[in-house]
């Protein structure tokens, strides 16, 4: 029978050494927090303290069961065909759900376990010869892969998943071709973790986010996308995520209910023209962070403004990108002004964080 193993460096753990916590203190904080999870999970902890990134809100902590934690892994396990003999790659904030759920999967699948701390390029700190099937990652991580010499290494993981923030158009564009299986995700704290996955690459690629088995999905009057988890809730889970619901079990997501703009009367959604503006950009070879958010303004009530990271564009280039706008934004849409920051305030988890950075400036 497979005996899992977790690594960290050079250094192998059973995980009957984890569990009798027979592992240096001397660890840096993540490796350290990763395996005092592992050993509470493995000396069977019932319940849980989650703190939320606070991305979209003040951050708060959430408890969660061991039931749940259980019910969520086995229903992505299923959903991609995970098993022991699969090596895991943890390479997430594991004092967050996303990572505490990657140790979670591995646990509760017999997966071997390979630790690597957040940082943009988790596979150049790989150790040579380490095979990986399964990892999670936000966006920044894989765009940075996707730039250098560990691009082939990814290639030949078997399945990816994708959160914590959009994806861009272009990026997912690189993934077309790539053998490895990419999975956007969808959920939440409060949803442990994702609900729903959208294949990004292959023949079975699709636009649209499908749920787990079991998870029914419902909309609100607002337009949100309302979740109902039996193995999370007897509750609806309510979200403020506007979505087009395809059915009860697929969504198309739109953008945050919190970050519509109301300007002179009509509504327009953040998201929707971040992602023009991107595509923009992508095409000019621009690969500034940016995000759109509402002004105060004396005339509309709020002006939609865009926040540029880095340095400003030459005026040439500027003008170029108001040209390229006016072609595929409506006039409510258009960004009244362009904003330039050095650089962004990100939330613990590597979000930016839109509110301390407006009040930056």
């Amino acid at each position: 029978m497979h005996e899992p193993w977790i690594r960290l460096d050079n250094h192998y753990f059973s995980l009957q050494e984890i569990k009798s916590g027979s592992y240096p203190a001397t660890f840096i904080d993540f490796h350290k927090s990763s395996l005092d999870f592992c050993r509470e999970w493995l000396n069977g902890k019932e319940s849980f303290i989650l703190q939320t990134s606070g991305s979209t809100g003040t951050p708060k902590k959430i408890t969660a069961t061991r039931n749940q934690f259980t019910a969520s892994a086995q229903l992505t396990a299923s959903a991609l065909g995970l098993h022991n003999n699969h090596t895991s790659l943890v390479c997430l904030d594991t004092r967050y759900i996303a990572g505490v759920m990657m140790l979670v999967r591995s646990l509760e699948t017999g997966m071997n376990i390979v630790l690597v701390e957040p940082v943009s390029n988790p596979l150049e700190k790989l150790a040579p010869g380490v095979t990986i099937d399964f990892a999670a990652m936000v966006p920044l991580q894989l765009e940075t892969i996707l730039k250098s010499s560990q691009q082939e290494i990814l290639n030949k993981i078997k399945i990816v998943l994708i959160g914590g923030a959009a994806i861009n158009t272009s990026t997912v564009t690189e993934l077309d071709g790539m053998q490895c299986s990419f999975f956007s995700t969808y959920g939440m704290t409060e949803t442990l973790s994702h609900i729903a996955l959208q294949k990004l690459n292959g023949a079975d690629a699709h636009d649209f986010f499908q749920a787990l088995s079991g998870i029914t999905l419902a909309q609100d009057e607002r337009g949100c996308l309302v979740i109902h988890a039996p193995h999370i809730s007897t509750h609806a889970i309510i979200t403020n995520d506007l979505v087009e619901l395809l059915n009860s079990s697929q969504f198309r997501w739109l953008g945050r209910v919190d970050n519509i703009i109301n300007t002179g009367g009509v509504k327009v959604i953040s998201e929707k023209i971040e992602a023009s503006i991107q595509s923009i950009l992508d095409g000019l070879n621009i690969h500034n962070r940016l995000f759109v958010a509402a002004l105060p303004d004396v005339l509309l009530g709020e002006s939609v403004n865009l926040f540029l990271e880095g340095a400003p564009l030459s005026t040439s280039v500027e003008e170029l990108v108001h040209k390229l706008l006016i072609e595929v934004l409506s006039k409510f849409e258009r960004p009244k002004s362009i904003r330039y920051i050095k650089t962004f305030v990100n939330t613990t988890t590597g979000k930016i964080n839109k509110i301390s950075t407006i009040a930056s400036i």
